[in-house]
């Protein structure tokens, strides 16, 4: 604080306070503070507004008249088209291959060649025929031998007769000609021997021709030119065990795994209707083939064969196929009461009561329906839906009645 000279009163113009400093500091922080809190809740309620105002996506099928045939379906099973006749062809010996004939996708008859195996190492043969033929020739010499024999046989009984000769001499010719003769006897089962050694032979030479067992189509080529085959696996790891697979494409049939509880209403020769998976808008119809008399205790299945009632070009060994057993008119009786039919994933329990939701407008409405019995995957709906009403099956979590949904393209 200043003092002025001459005066005890102090100097108080040092203490003014600059006009900019003052309205700087004096000013109110509210209106910011208020702006802040505006825009937090627009956001928050754009938010809102985004998150409720969006339209539930949901997949919609119509409900279905009962069929009016005496056919209805039963149930639904799934499996893969299976060939009663498939074999991998294998080599009887331990050989290299040669030549290899079989290609995939080529049809074969019954007999044809698929590989040439090496039969160098097969020299059986031979030797076998030119042992045969030795004996042979030999036995011929005995045949001489033994005419000669019986000649001086005759001949010794006369002088023996007259007085000439001694029965000495008689016996001597007599043991000449039958001692020939079971020699003549051995010499012919020693050419039946070699006969046999040398189809033995030849059995191992024609094992070295590898040949279809029966037509059909390869679908595998198991082995290539070069490399050794075996018909097991005692050559070592390098060693192939088959040649070449082959399927009859006239045994082609339909394996599905059914389970243990809807077994019963499965019956030898029952209407099956078959869709592969390759081709999900042809129907194939079928038959039931047989029913394995056994289960798998692991997946408490039964496993079902089924016969196509005509083979087509378009089913393939090991394609995806899903059944349809079908019923007859005594089944078809007891479901006269039935409205539709609706996909079981169209239904929802609700206090106690099923409901399916509605789609009509761009709106959904929750209705109560009353339901029958289940055909396959659909389930029969006795009251509460018509024919043509479009049903829900997708996107039903979180609807309400009432709310607005878009159709899933």
């Amino acid at each position: 604080m200043a003092v002025r000279a001459g005066s005890t009163a102090p100097d108080l113009s040092a203490l003014r306070i600059d006009e900019g400093s003052r309205n700087q500091r004096g000013s109110p922080k509210w209106p910011r503070w208020l702006a802040a809190a505006l825009g937090l809740i627009l956001l928050i309620s754009a938010a809102v507004y985004a998150i409720r105002g969006k339209t539930p996506l949901v997949e919609v099928v119509a409900a279905q008249a009962p069929s009016a045939g005496g056919q209805v379906a039963l149930l639904n099973a799934s499996g893969y088209v299976t060939p009663r006749r498939r074999a991998t062809v294998a080599a009887k010996i331990t050989a290299r291959v040669t030549q290899m004939y079989a290609e995939e996708g080529m049809h074969v008859r019954e007999g044809q060649i698929l590989a040439l195996l090496d039969d160098s190492d097969y020299l059986r043969l031979t030797s076998a025929k030119a042992d045969r033929d030795a004996t042979a020739a030999g036995l011929q010499d005995l045949h001489v031998q033994l005419a000669n024999a019986e000649i001086e046989l005759r001949r010794t009984q006369q002088l023996t007769k007259q007085g000439v000769s001694s029965p000495q001499a008689l016996d001597n010719a007599r043991t000449a000609a039958d001692s020939l003769r079971a020699r003549i006897a051995l010499t012919q089962q020693q050419v039946q021997a070699s006969d046999a050694r040398i189809r033995v032979a030849q059995q191992d030479v024609d094992n070295c021709t590898v040949r279809a067992p029966f037509a059909g189509i390869v679908v595998s080529k198991d082995a290539q030119v070069g490399e050794m085959v075996s018909p097991n696996s005692a050559g070592g790891g390098f060693t192939r065990t088959g040649i070449a697979t082959i399927v009859d494409m006239k045994s082609l049939e339909v394996e599905v795994d059914v389970n243990e509880s809807y077994i019963a209403r499965v019956r030898s020769g029952m209407p099956v209707t078959a869709v592969l998976d390759a081709y999900p808008n042809w129907q194939i119809p079928a038959k039931v083939r047989t029913i394995i008399p056994t289960a798998d205790r692991q997946k408490a299945t039964v496993k079902v064969r089924i016969a196509f009632d005509q083979l087509d070009p378009r089913i393939l060994p090991d394609m995806g196929v899903k059944v349809t057993f079908l019923g007859n008119e005594g089944r078809a009786a007891k479901s006269e009461g039935v409205k539709v039919l609706v996909p079981q994933t169209a239904l929802r329990s609700e206090n106690g009561s099923q409901v399916v939701y509605l789609y009509r407008d761009g709106h959904v409405e929750r209705r109560a329906v009353g339901v029958g019995e289940t055909r396959g995957s659909d389930t029969e709906i006795t009251a509460g839906l018509a024919p043509g009403d479009q049903v829900v099956v997708s996107g039903l979590d979180g609807l309400r009645d009432g709310e607005r949904v878009e159709i899933r393209r």
